[in-house]
């Protein structure tokens, strides 16, 4: 499901209410994401955590070396931020009930 199809199914569920419109639904949806991303970025502990769904952390990743690929030439990779995400045991329940295939 990409975010389009996210908003439609918004849109449609009613969650939001029997009047409301696509673009609410997408207003909705951007203001959660953006909560996510600023919370990341003011956090002390650099978390967001929504009970039952899961918590998005913020990981330090030490500088490294590395090799060109196309090269072979040893080259330092800086150390970077990336964001993890740990799903709840809400979350993990839903999707295990889920049959593949």
């Amino acid at each position: 499901m990409n975010k389009q199809q996210l908003i439609q199914w918004i849109h449609e569920s009613n969650e939001l209410g029997t009047n409301s419109t696509k673009a609410a639904a997408e207003r909705a949806l951007n203001a959660v994401l953006h909560g996510i991303t600023e919370g990341l970025k003011k956090s002390d502990g650099h978390q967001v955590s929504l009970v039952g769904f899961g918590s998005f952390t913020v990981k330090e990743r030490p500088g490294r070396m590395g090799r060109n690929p196309r090269t072979g030439e040893p080259i330092k990779i800086k150390k970077s931020k990336s964001v993890g995400f740990r799903p709840g045991k809400a979350l993990k329940d839903s999707v295990s009930r889920v049959k593949l295939g």
